[in-house]
């Protein structure tokens, strides 16, 4: 028996333009440019310019002063105030995005003097407006943002290589096969027979590990040098085979190919004795070894591993102790409502005729404009947010920004910000992710200047990065004939007052990316 039930629900859902205002929140400069310049192309009631507010906008909504206000992207403010501009205290005090009231329609009509926004908006999405990848998710709120590139890639280095070299087709199959198979770092991990059946299956090839094997022995010829090796030992044994021969070449293959072991955990002593190498020679041989690259495949101009250019979202500078931000001008383009399509809509409700093909042709550019503005306001809250919280960072970590030392930096965390801002923690998040800032000691992400406190004899948390700092200093001036061990720098650090204990100590050793003392030893 069927029953009818009536129950009552609290939910939470975000509207289409809060949507928007977040992902464009977390989002840095460069790919910033990329989605103005599609929203750009898919909205031609948008348009570049400096004259944002135009006459469709006083007539849809009474915006307030303080946004014309913040058309200035680089509007600069002390660090010393203890409040912000009054801009952000009435964007605060004000909801950070409101939709426009919807209607319902209960009765349709032919004709109507009024464009119902209910005709055309519903509660789930917003045709035309909504972004791609629109809706909440916790997947891609953290990931990094990648700047594009398009530039060659290794395979394709290779593979051009390979073309000019004359081979069989059978040979050539086998090598594209294999260059296939190269992984980023520039090595072959996967072993011959495997690729063997790979052939079979995928071209209906029969090759034997001695053909691969002779194919694979070409590629390693290629650049860069090490490219194609099957493990690390191989690498470097091929990049000492490109270099001309002499007694430090010979000694270092030696090194590597009947010592690698040894070589691997810095038995020197034992390498020497084996080899019959007087010390200048071994050190010599050593220093060359070194100085090879063990991951070929991200070097060069062709490599995997790509420069990416980190483009600052703040500009710091330090005026006498008077700390001035702005704005990346990129963060802040200038952008309008386009003046034309606000005219379309105002010959509309000056029509004496209205029928059903023009109140969809209305329809349409209310909707685009409505886009457009939204779009803008996204924009411009963006940029507060920005502000707000790259201001709040700076009067924390006011020491260090005043000097540039590492050591002055303040515990702080995601909480501490939100908390100061009056925000949550995710926006707080979300403007850190992928953000930058140029000060006078260099640029900086502002994933930087946040760390957990470490406990001090004083009673005072210490940052994390400062212990880190002094952690670096102290290997860095330590004997390499004798490196610390973890259980000697932990030692060092209490009797400094640094409550750490030596498993933090490891944690933070391989933070930095320093190796355990035993492979730190030099001769």
């Amino acid at each position: 028996m069927q029953r009818l039930d009536m129950k009552q629900l609290l939910s939470q859902k975000l509207s289409p333009q809060q949507i928007q205002f977040i992902k464009l929140l977390q989002i840095p400069t460069a790919e910033l440019e990329a989605r103005i310049k599609e929203e750009l192309e898919v909205n031609p009631a948008l348009e570049e310019g400096d004259d944002a507010d135009d006459d469709f906008e006083e007539q849809d909504r009474d915006e307030d002063d303080a946004d014309d206000d913040f058309d200035d992207p680089d509007a600069e403010f002390d660090n010393d105030d203890n409040t912000l501009d009054e801009d952000f205290d009435r964007a605060e005090e004000q909801p950070e995005l409101e939709l426009p009231q919807i209607e319902e329609s209960t009765a349709e009509k032919d004709t109507s003097d009024d464009v119902d926004l209910g005709d055309y908006l519903n509660d789930d999405e917003i045709a035309g407006y909504k972004m791609q990848g629109d809706g909440p998710g916790d997947a891609d709120e953290d990931r990094e943002m990648p700047l594009a590139d398009n530039g060659a890639s290794l395979v394709d280095s290779l593979l051009d290589q390979l073309g000019f070299v004359a081979v069989s087709d059978k040979q050539r199959i086998i090598g594209t096969q294999l260059i296939g198979s190269i992984d980023s770092d520039g090595y072959i991990r996967r072993d011959l027979s495997a690729i063997a059946n790979d052939l079979a299956f995928s071209q209906n090839m029969e090759a034997s590990t001695e053909e691969i094997e002779t194919v694979l022995r070409l590629i390693q010829s290629f650049d860069p040098p090490g490219i194609g090796a099957r493990d690390l030992q191989e690498c470097l044994l091929l990049q000492l085979e490109r270099r001309p021969a002499d007694p430090d070449v010979e000694n270092a293959e030696r090194i590597l190919a009947e010592t690698y072991e040894e070589f691997t955990k810095k038995h020197y002593a034992r390498i020497q004795q084996k080899l019959d190498l007087e010390d200048e020679e071994i050190r010599d041989a050593i220093a060359l070894i070194l100085k090879l690259n063990p991951k070929p495949g991200g070097s060069g101009p062709v490599g995997m591993g790509k420069v990416q250019y980190i483009i600052p979202d703040f500009i710091l500078t330090n005026d006498n102790g008077q700390f001035h931000l702005s704005l990346n001008a990129r963060n802040a383009p200038d952008l309008r409502v386009s003046p034309a399509y606000t005219e379309m809509f105002q010959a509309y409700d000056k029509a004496s005729k209205k029928d059903k093909k023009m109140k969809e042709a209305v329809t349409f550019v209310k909707q685009k404009l409505d886009s457009a503005k939204w779009f803008i306001d996204a924009i411009r809250q963006r940029q507060q947010t920005l502000l707000r919280t790259m201001d709040a960072i700076v009067r924390y970590q006011q020491d260090f920004f005043a000097e540039g030392d590492e050591g002055r930096l303040r515990p702080m965390i995601l909480k501490d910000i939100a908390q100061e801002i009056g925000m949550d923690i995710s926006t707080v998040s979300r403007v850190v992710n992928s953000k930058a800032v140029q000060t006078e000691f260099g640029i900086y992400p502002l994933k930087y200047f946040f760390s957990e406190g470490i406990a001090t004899d004083s009673g005072e948390d210490a940052s994390s990065r400062e212990v880190k700092h002094i952690l670096k200093e102290i290997i860095d001036g330590e004997s390499k004939g004798r490196p610390l061990s973890d259980d000697k720098l932990e030692k060092m650090l209490n009797a400094r007052g640094y409550n750490i204990a030596r498993r933090t100590v490891a944690k933070y050793r391989e933070q930095l990316n320093i190796p355990v003392a035993r492979l730190r030893k030099e001769l």
